[in-house]
């Protein structure tokens, strides 16, 4: 289990770090988007099969998904800024392998290059929460989160503009200067976190867990194209099954795992995996279905007959809505706590696709429906960080959003392969060419609607947000407002004050609470009145250990009946001086 060095953010933090690390997350997720204007013209342009071409976005997912748990994890080791750095720098440098050539293999290796910059969203969420005060971590953490959205829908109609009047190498030549203006402003406005996790990177656990990925992403990307019941997609999906159990069994034996999947398992944590699954589905459809839907002639009956910047820039305002519902999420979640957030966005998120279904005979419609999903979706991206953080250590805050933003990744390749399976079988032939029908743009809304139902489901049964003490710092209005919370509301607990032989309080001594197998379940450190508060997992016996400079260290047994009272335990350390 992994261990930090401190426990509470720096603080130090000036007022441009939430606009940079925002503007760094939006430049990443454009990456996402980049091609979707020239997706029909891949094959040409790269002189290739279009099963060849759709390799240059696949290789962006599946590089992405790797990356995206293993940053988070190496940031909360070495820096996340530095690693936040490193995510950027390898995005330009795959935009420029990518702008340099037309050839298919060095595409992909400069498209699976720029795939890496996904992890910069939780190493930017984690930033947030290690240095900016309470009052401002909730809607902060809520652009970063919507960053993906945002980026995404904003890149649709400038993409579309460039690649209508220009080269479309010049896509990658902006997107490399982006990243390239990320990096600056990052290294000016954003200093490195004070937190750090102890222990080495479990490099066979980031194997394990890219290889199985991979397994798992490669025939839910390309299934469509193999066929869903050939020998190679059913093979990759068993292997993928074997890896990742065995890359389980691995994970929860290892000192200091890639992911802790004891942490993982929490309720919490876990349903809010699930649910992100469920949005990331339900984001992705309406980028599938509503493009298309605006650029098909009128011939057709139902094609909306719109150039490619004109359907670009009637979704954008998805986009528009996510960057603008940050501050709304952080007032509602102030009041009444990130699941409830996350289920007002994802009945608004249903309300839209359910809407959408009679909302497709005009541009007007198209935009009215982006606006409603994009307030719901905002809402409910912004919840997930939230629920996250408030449940896990500070020490693993990285690695669990790169986790949590790795479902949301998976939940857009199930709606790309699935969405894209229901618009191939439900078109009709004309000419040799697929046109997308009616129908199949409406079983896809409907499709979403039966995601955001499940997703609904799942956030009902979370535990009640604000409740754990991690919670305070997302739900105060300032600074004295959040300690006194962390005292009052935590449950299932220990809370006291850590006190030196002469009865004098210990501020920022170090207090960690081991379980009965010497796991960590907890760590904290003392205020300056030496009062600390640490919550519990489980009832139970406990070892709380207090070390602070200057003291011996100190080992105190404690049991707790697992109950909603918190129990009062003083630490007083041993009186006498640790020699250097």
């Amino acid at each position: 289990m992994t261990h930090t060095t401190t426990d509470r953010p720096g603080r130090k933090a000036g007022g441009t770090v939430v606009p940079v690390l925002a503007f760094a997350g939006i430049v990443v997720a454009v990456m996402q988007t980049l091609l979707v204007p020239v997706i029909k013209d891949l094959p040409q342009l790269l002189d290739t099969a279009p099963s060849n071409a759709t390799w240059v976005l696949t290789s962006t997912l599946l590089s992405g998904a790797v990356a995206t748990p293993i940053m988070g994890r190496l940031g909360d080791l070495y820096g996340k800024r530095r690693m936040l750095i490193l995510s950027l720098a390898v995005m330009v440098a795959g935009a420029l392998v990518s702008a340099l050539t037309s050839q298919l293999l060095t595409m992909i290796v400069g498209r699976t290059l720029q795939g890496f910059a996904m992890g910069a969203i939780p190493l930017g969420i984690g930033l947030m929460r290690d240095m900016l005060p309470r009052e401002r971590l909730g809607s902060a953490m809520a652009l970063m989160s919507s960053s993906i959205g945002v980026g995404g829908g904003l890149a649709l109609p400038a993409a579309a503009l460039v690649a209508q009047h220009t080269d479309w190498h010049a896509l990658f030549y902006g997107a490399a200067g982006l990243g390239a203006l990320a990096i600056l402003l990052t290294l000016l406005a954003v200093p490195e976190s004070p937190m750090r996790a102890e222990g080495s990177f479990d490099l066979l656990g980031a194997l394990g867990l890219s290889t199985g990925l991979v397994l798992l992403l490669l025939p839910i990307t390309k299934g469509s194209d193999w066929g869903w019941s050939s020998g190679t997609t059913l093979g990759l999906f068993a292997a993928s099954v074997v890896v990742l159990v065995l890359w389980g069994v691995y994970e929860l034996r290892v000192q200091a795992p890639l992911v802790d999947l004891r942490t993982t398992a929490r309720r919490e944590v876990l349903l809010t995996n699930l649910a992100s699954i469920m949005v990331g589905v339900s984001f992705y459809v309406v980028s599938l279905v509503l493009p298309q839907l605006l650029q098909l002639p009128k011939a057709t009956g139902y094609g909306l007959g719109q150039s490619m910047v004109v359907a670009g820039l009637c979704v954008a305002p998805l986009g528009l809505t996510m960057m603008f519902t940050a501050p709304v999420y952080a007032r509602l979640s102030a009041r009444y706590g990130p699941k409830t957030t996350l289920i007002l966005g994802l009945l608004i998120i249903a309300v839209g696709y359910g809407g959408g279904l009679g909302l497709m005979d005009a541009a007007w419609q198209t935009i009215v429906t982006s606006v409603v999903l994009g307030a719901g979706i905002g809402l409910a991206y912004s919840s997930l960080p939230a629920l996250i953080v408030g449940a896990v250590p500070a020490s693993e805050t990285g690695a669990a959003n790169g986790l949590n933003t790795l479902m949301r990744s998976i939940g857009t390749s199930v709606s790309s392969a699935v969405i894209g399976m229901v618009l191939a079988n439900t078109a009709n032939n004309v000419g040799g060419i697929a046109v997308p029908t009616m129908h199949g743009f409406r079983v896809s809304f409907l499709i979403a609607t039966a995601a955001v139902a499940v997703g609904l489901l799942l956030a009902v049964f979370l535990p009640k947000a604000g409740r754990p003490a991690q919670h305070a710092q997302l739900r105060a209005s300032s600074e004295e407002d959040a300690v006194l919370e962390r005292a009052e509301e935590v449950l299932r607990g220990f809370r006291g004050r850590v006190l030196d032989a002469e009865g004098t309080p210990v501020a920022r001594a170090k207090v960690t609470l081991i379980d009965r197998r010497g796991r960590q379940a907890g760590a904290t450190l003392s205020e300056a009145d030496g009062s600390y508060v640490l919550a519990v997992p489980a009832g139970g016996a406990y070892v709380l250990a207090a070390r602070a400079a200057g003291y011996a260290p100190l080992a105190s047994s404690a049991t707790h009946s697992g109950d909603e009272r918190a129990v009062d335990l003083d630490l007083s350390l041993p009186g006498e001086i640790v020699s250097a």
